[in-house]
């Protein structure tokens, strides 16, 4: 036979080699027949009883009043609603440069190789080597003395490693992976969601003291204009030096509100670049300009609530995490039975380099091998203890995610309704303070009343569009808090790193 035809003849037979794989069928019927009866039910494919274990209380719906009308939301990206092109502009510059967010995505991809790893284990490992051996073995250790045997060969071959799953205990460390990766899916969409609705506070909070701003520099611009009146009624001789100077201390203390309102404003602006991942110096010239706050009456997407707070990312995390330890813990117990695996090799030795693909040079071996572990120490049952404990921590944290959950968007209706009462009542005592500032100074001008009357109205119409201007950047706040505790913007299960 030509070495061409030695050369086939050889893979030929590594092809045979490589489709021992059958053997696996034959394997899993004896194995089975002998050791399923009695083990099986250690290796419950789903440790987690969902009856009684899970205590999934979300409410069906909730009640309130006229301002929650909308069963679900038409945009799920929900800033879109507060009618802000700025702010819709920060969030998807946040998005594409947060640090947290590239963090995470990242531990999409880590967890994605993780779970190709783990599925790795389903295929044989093929490893090829070659190389060359020279040794000498004496003859003289037996009790007959003969000559010392030289060897000295080249050798080419191809080593196969594989475990069969028998019992499932590879399939179990794949879910496992599987289950972690969806985990950190969510942790994403958590990410994200929480980006969104920071962004969208500090946003507010920038309109909020600006807005504040705007209403002191009006105030004192009205405040210049009565110090100027009291201090012509006293050159008159018809008002009193103390006239004056009870004006003038208006006057100042709401000039002495601007510094701290200005290292307010710039002080957010720091904390909207930090979200956004850049310098201050890039976003402070669009944002120092002013701009009216968003409007804080919205439709909020609680008809359904049931529906929408499972899709949180917080919940849907804690539901893989708790997937994932169930199938530790089926690990854990798989640890109890055998490991079928299979090694095989095939190759070539010979004493000249030439004779390599030579017939007489072929070796190969194949060794199936059964080992079950019949003592550690209990470090097993350890183990299986130690997963189990861990799966009921799991079950614990869903429970607390899905209870904490409900108190969130709870606790965001009411102190939004509240907030939207609240601002209604304040609309109204801004338009009567705003009358008895006028009366009270159209009387002073006549001499029918004490000048105090119009401290009090001054000092009374500041305080309270001040507090107009924070209740609606708290209703938009409790707004975007609902939106977040809703899991609002971005669903877990369509998460993929950016």
């Amino acid at each position: 036979m030509n070495r061409s035809g030695v050369l086939i003849s050889n893979f030929y037979s590594m092809y045979l080699l490589l489709n021992i794989v059958s053997l696996r069928r034959l394997c899993r019927g004896i194995l089975t027949g002998i050791l399923l009866t009695s083990l099986l039910p250690l290796c419950a494919a789903n440790p987690v009883k969902k009856e009684g274990a899970l205590t999934d209380s979300i409410p069906a719906h909730w009640t309130y009043d006229a301002h929650f009308n909308q069963s679900l939301p038409t945009d799920d990206n929900w800033w879109h609603q507060l009618g802000d092109p700025l702010l819709d502009s920060l969030i998807a510059r946040g998005i594409e440069n947060n640090p947290n967010v590239v963090i995470a995505g990242k531990r999409i991809l880590m967890a994605k190789e993780a779970l190709n790893s783990a599925r790795a284990g389903y295929y044989p490992s093929f490893a090829m080597q070659g190389g060359w051996t020279k040794g000498r073995s004496s003859g003289a250790i037996g009790d007959i003395s003969t000559p010392a045997t030289v060897t000295d060969y080249f050798s080419l071959g191809i080593n196969m490693s594989w475990e069969i799953d028998v019992f499932g205990k590879i399939t179990a460390k794949a879910s496992q992976q599987k289950a972690l990766y969806n985990a950190t899916r969510a942790e994403y969409a958590a990410t994200m969601v929480t980006l969104c609705a920071n962004l969208a506070k500090a946003y507010v909070n920038l309109r909020v003291w600006q807005a504040e701003w705007a209403v002191a520099t009006e105030h004192i611009a009205s405040q210049e204009k009565i110090v100027k009146i009291t201090e012509a009624r006293h050159e008159a001789g018809l008002a009193s030096m103390l006239d004056v100077t009870q004006a003038r201390i208006v006057y100042h203390s709401t000039q002495a509100s601007m510094p701290m309102l200005e290292a307010s404003i710039r002080t957010t602006i720091n904390s909207i670049a930090l979200l956004l991942g850049v310098y201050p110096r890039d976003v402070a010239a669009i944002l120092e300009t002013p701009r009216s706050m968003p409007d804080h009456h919205q439709l909020v997407p609680v008809g359904v609530p049931a529906e929408l707070l499972r899709r949180r990312p917080d919940i849907v995390e804690a539901e893989y995490q708790l997937a994932a330890y169930a199938a530790a813990l089926g690990i854990a117990k798989r640890d109890f039975l055998p490991t079928l695996s299979l090694n095989g090799s095939i190759g070539t030795s010979a004493h000249r380099a030439g004779d390599l693909f030579s017939h007489n040079s072929l070796t190969y071996s194949i060794a199936p091998t059964l080992s079950w572990t019949i003592f550690d120490g209990m470090a097993r049952r350890a183990n299986m203890a130690s997963a189990r404990q861990q799966m009921e921590i799991g079950i614990e944290n869903y429970n607390n995610t899905v209870m904490t959950a409900v108190e969130e968007v709870d606790n965001a209706i009411a102190t939004y309704a509240g907030t939207l009462r609240n601002l209604d009542i304040l609309d109204k005592v801004v338009e009567e303070s705003r009358k008895s500032l006028d009366l009270s100074l159209d009387l002073y001008k006549r001499g029918l009343s004490p000048f105090n009357n119009v401290v009090t109205a001054q000092m009374n119409l500041l305080e309270y569009q001040n507090s107009v201007v924070a209740a609606s950047g708290n209703a938009l706040t409790s707004l975007i808090t609902l939106y977040e505790a809703l899991g609002g913007g971005w669903d877990a299960a369509d998460m993929s790193p950016q």
